[in-house]
């Protein structure tokens, strides 16, 4: 099986959210010996081009968890899943009863990725926007509503669980099922959450299956490598599925495999053995990537 669909941060980057010299060439071997490599992120394209733009990605990117596949080489959204602005502001509404705000990640009308937002004054909310000096996506805003000609990725809250949890609560009592809830602990802010709210499709169990789709593959041939509880849906529907060493024991009960962990670049060195291990010739080609033409459009 040729077809590779990797998570960023915590498996492919290294622990400083860097993405290795040596991680980038073999990446960038195994795209030129002909295997199928991409990536499957909740970063958006901006932010993680920033960290892995040393490998010549060509094949289709599933960011947000899933609210988005895009194509690296036309630089242009091919399909998604995404919230309705009232929902939207239904959500915010909620979180503002609560004292809490998020950062409102959306595709505007003409499909640039916006962030729109508040003043920050919250610990964990004026980090991840330090950490992103110059980022021409985000805006502040007087009031925080979802513009009608915008869709959103995703509602990013960051704050302690204590805080979070209430919310989480409110949103899955009010919608159900119909949004997709994600409470997970942040890699970089000390003793602080991520809690994010998406189109129940917005995940990467379906970012997957259209990954594969786009492919014209099934989800059965393609092996994933992830390590944290967003990478779930990857492992309960690829057929070959990697963990890397300190991965959530819930990743590592479903793995069929596990490889060096990410300040180790174990997910380039299973790439690097693997394709050592196959007969001349066994790489094929990925063919061509077929585009939804609804979506088709821009990303800035």
């Amino acid at each position: 099986m040729s077809y590779f669909l990797t998570d960023l941060d915590g498996t492919l980057l290294r622990s400083d959210a860097t993405l290795s010299a040596d991680a980038a060439r073999i990446l960038t071997e195994a795209l030129n010996a002909g295997l199928v490599v991409s990536y499957a992120t909740a970063r958006s394209y901006i932010s993680s081009h920033k960290v892995v733009a040393a490998v010549p990605w060509r094949y289709p990117l599933v960011l947000y968890n899933g609210a988005v596949l895009f194509d690296p080489t036309t630089e242009r959204v091919l399909d998604g899943a995404w919230l309705d602005p009232a929902t939207t502001d239904e959500i915010i509404g909620l979180g503002r009863a609560r004292g809490l705000l998020p950062l409102l990640f959306a595709l505007d009308g003409e499909d640039r990725e916006r962030v729109l937002h508040e003043r920050l004054v919250r610990l964990g909310e004026l980090q991840f926007v330090a950490d992103r000096p110059g980022d021409p996506r985000f805006a502040e805003v007087d009031c925080l509503i979802c513009p009608a000609s915008f869709r959103t990725l995703i509602l990013t809250y960051i704050g302690s669980r204590e805080e979070l949890l209430p919310l989480q609560e409110d949103v899955r009592h009010l919608f159900g099922n119909r949004v997709h809830i994600h409470l997970l602990k942040d890699a970089y802010i000390a003793d602080h959450y991520f809690l994010e709210f998406s189109d129940r499709m917005a995940n990467k169990r379906e970012g997957l299956r259209k990954w594969a789709a786009l492919l014209n593959v099934s989800a059965d041939a393609v092996t994933v490598f992830g390590d944290n509880l967003n990478d779930l849906g990857l492992f309960e529907t690829a057929g070959t599925r990697i963990a890397v060493a300190g991965a959530h024991p819930d990743i590592a009960a479903l793995a069929t495999a596990r490889t060096g962990g990410n300040d180790e670049d174990g997910v380039a060195r299973y790439l690097e053995q693997w394709m050592r291990a196959q007969p001349a010739g066994i790489a094929k080609d990925g063919g061509a990537v077929s585009r939804s033409p609804s979506r088709d459009t821009h990303m800035g």
